[in-house]
């Protein structure tokens, strides 16, 4: 992909405010085990920073797909991974979806704010009994009058806590899985909600709750687009999801690796550094090789996806490859960093520990490998 001025000046006026508005209080946030959402977003609205690829009609840039992935690229400045994780919701987990089915009227009064930055959103698709099999969900929406009744649970939400609203994916008929599911945006002070926090070993400064909903009444006008046509709104939205992950990804190893040449050139050891051992300059190199190759993958989908492309299998390949990559990468750096990787305070056991999810949240790599092999032809189901 063809890389211009523009792209350039977007990662670096994004990655100046991260120096300046998030890694400085990233330890703070980690301590509490929630970041402001709120007052970050709305310093990121107002330099244009969450609406990139949305219509100018709704407050967005109007830029394609490519700037979106630069600026997720960029957000592996963050010095963790729970308060881009609560971006990327924001941007493209919980937005994509209202952006490109939602009603004007409904766009007006949820994207338009969440672009500003004045809410925070979040995507609720995940229950207890339904993760990755997402057309097993249970949570239900029947209707009385103008209105539906929304009864179920959601897990794992991200910004569950401190969320204004929440793109809902819900049942809203008996038919079949893939065709009674539609998408509902609930106001989350909505009457019948119940948060519950969830405790994580890492993204630690990322709120996450399970939600209850005991007949939530929100107006059917809020529906995303046509009832039943939910669960593809969602498969299209989980392509952006999974790009993000993806493009995130090698600005997150690089930070890693060059922490770990930093920290190996230093510590000494029989009379050299750590770094001099060729076992470790030569998987350090081995390691950046394979970042190397997933940036190219990621931004050859990107470029397939700004073309208008079904991208769903690279998509696919690049969430499953960034998963992986990274848990690699981090435990073979934090094996270079020796006691001191094992430290909680640590930046490489904290990224130890953020990005292990990226091979569960988003669809588990096992997912990945079942989407890949039935769009390869090989798969027996």
């Amino acid at each position: 992909m063809q890389f211009t001025q523009e792209h350039r000046e977007l990662s670096a006026s994004l990655k100046k405010f991260i120096e300046a508005e998030i890694n400085p209080y990233v330890d703070e946030w980690e301590e509490a085990e929630i970041f402001p959402a709120h007052d970050v977003f709305k310093k990121m609205g107002n330099m244009g920073f969450l609406g990139i690829s949305k219509s100018p009609k709704f407050g967005g840039s109007g830029l394609d797909y490519s700037y979106e992935a630069i600026a997720s690229e960029a957000l592996g400045y963050i010095a963790c991974g729970g308060v881009a994780m609560g971006i990327g919701v924001q941007t493209n987990m919980a937005t994509p979806a209202l952006a490109r089915n939602g009603s004007d009227a409904l766009r007006h009064e949820f994207l338009t704010p969440a672009i500003q930055g004045d809410v925070v959103g979040c995507i609720g698709v995940t229950e207890a009994e339904a993760g990755s099999d997402v057309a097993s969900l249970k949570t239900t929406a029947r209707k009385v009058g103008d209105d539906y009744l929304i009864t179920g649970s959601k897990m794992y939400i991200t910004n569950g806590l401190q969320a204004d609203w929440i793109c809902c994916l819900v049942n809203t008929s008996d038919g079949p899985a893939h065709k009674n599911k539609s998408l509902i945006i609930i106001p989350m002070d909505s009457p019948g909600i119940t948060k519950h926090k969830i405790r994580k070993i890492g993204m630690m400064s990322s709120d996450t709750a399970q939600l209850f909903f005991d007949d939530v009444r929100v107006p059917q006008r809020n529906r995303i687009g046509d009832e039943g046509k939910g669960f593809i709104y969602q498969m299209q939205q989980f392509q952006e999801e999974r790009l993000f992950a993806a493009a995130r990804g090698p600005r997150v190893m690089e930070e890693a690796i060059n922490e770990t040449i930093e920290y190996t050139r230093q510590r000494k050891a029989f009379g050299k550094s750590i770094l001099d051992n060729q076992v470790v300059h030569y998987r350090l190199a081995e390691l950046q090789t394979e970042v190397e190759a997933l940036r190219a993958l990621t931004f050859h989908a990107v470029e397939r996806y700004v073309a208008g492309e079904d991208v769903t299998k690279l998509a696919s390949m690049a969430k499953l490859k960034v998963g992986r990559l990274q848990r690699e990468v981090m435990d073979s750096c934090l094996q270079y960093w020796g006691g001191q990787g094992y430290v909680w305070e640590s930046s490489i056991s904290r990224r130890f520990r953020d990005f292990r999810l990226t091979s569960i949240g988003g669809g588990a790599d096992e997912v990945m490998l079942k989407v890949i092999t039935k769009l390869m032809g090989i798969s027996p189901n």
